[in-house]
C-alpha cells in the first residue's frame, strides 16, 4: 500500500501550523516550522492570499496528513460518509477516528499515528483476541484493542508507554495502559474529536 515517506516537518510547514505528526516529540523537539515559518520550496516565502477553493483544498490536505490517508482512500471515506445518515463532515471525522491505527494512537500504543500504524502493520495488535494488521480497519463499539500477549514485554512498548502514559484518552475510549489494551465505549461525538479540522470546508470542496 502506498504511503507518504517524506519529511513530516515539510508537511507542517506546508499547512502553516504544527500537525503533531511526530506525537509528543512535537511538544519537546525543535520544530522546523518554528525556524522556517513558511511553506517549503522555491516560492515558499512568497505571501499569497488563498482563494475560497484554496482554503478548502488546504483543509482537505491537512486532514489527509493528520490521519495519514492518501487521496483515493480519503475520497472513499468522504463518499461513505456522505451516504451515511447525519452530517457528512462529522461522519467523515468519525470514520477517520475509528481507524484501527488512530484508535491505537489514542489509546497510547504509539507515540504518533505513524508509529501506531507501524505497530498494527507489524502484527502486534489484536481486536477481540484476533490479530488485525490493517491500519484502516474500522473498529466498532465494544471492540477490545490490545497488544498481543507475547509482545507486551517488548522494550519498544516500555519506551512508548513512558511517553504516552500521561496522555489524555478520549471519553469514547477506555484505556488500560499498563495492560496495553483498551475498549471502544462509544462512537465519538464531534465535540470529543480534538483534531483541528474544519470539516465543513472539506464538504464544500467535494460538493463542487
Amino acid at each position: 500500500m502506498a504511503r507518504y515517506i517524506g519529511a513530516k516537518c515539510k508537511q507542517c510547514r506546508r499547512e502553516g501550523k504544527k500537525l503533531f505528526l511526530k506525537g509528543e516529540r512535537c511538544y519537546t523537539a525543535a520544530c522546523a516550522i518554528e525556524r522556517r515559518p513558511y511553506a517549503p520550496g522555491q516560492h515558499g516565502q512568497q505571501k499569497t492570499k488563498l482563494s475560497e477553493y484554496g482554503l478548502q483544498l488546504r483543509e482537505k490536505q491537512k486532514a489527509k496528513r493528520i490521519y495519514g490517508v492518501l487521496e483515493g482512500q480519503f475520497r472513499t471515506y468522504f463518499e461513505k460518509s456522505d451516504a451515511q445518515p447525519g452530517i457528512t463532515g462529522e461522519n467523515l471525522l468519525r470514520n477517520l477516528e475509528l481507524r484501527l491505527d488512530n484508535v491505537a494512537y489514542r489509546l497510547g500504543l504509539g507515540r504518533s499515528r505513524t508509529e501506531a500504524r507501524q505497530v498494527v502493520r507489524h502484527n502486534l495488535v489484536t481486536v477481540n483476541g484476533k490479530r488485525v494488521n490493517i491500519p484502516s480497519y474500522q473498529v466498532k463499539i465494544g471492540d477490545v484493542i490490545e497488544v498481543k500477549e507475547d509482545a507486551k514485554s517488548f522494550e519498544r512498548f516500555k519506551q512508548i508507554t513512558e511517553v504516552t502514559g500521561s496522555r489524555i484518552v478520549p471519553e469514547w475510549l477506555e484505556a488500560d495502559i499498563e495492560a496495553l489494551k483498551g475498549t471502544v465505549k462509544a462512537v465519538p461525538a464531534r465535540d470529543q474529536i480534538d483534531t483541528d479540522i474544519q470539516e465543513t470546508l472539506i464538504v464544500e470542496l467535494y460538493s463542487k
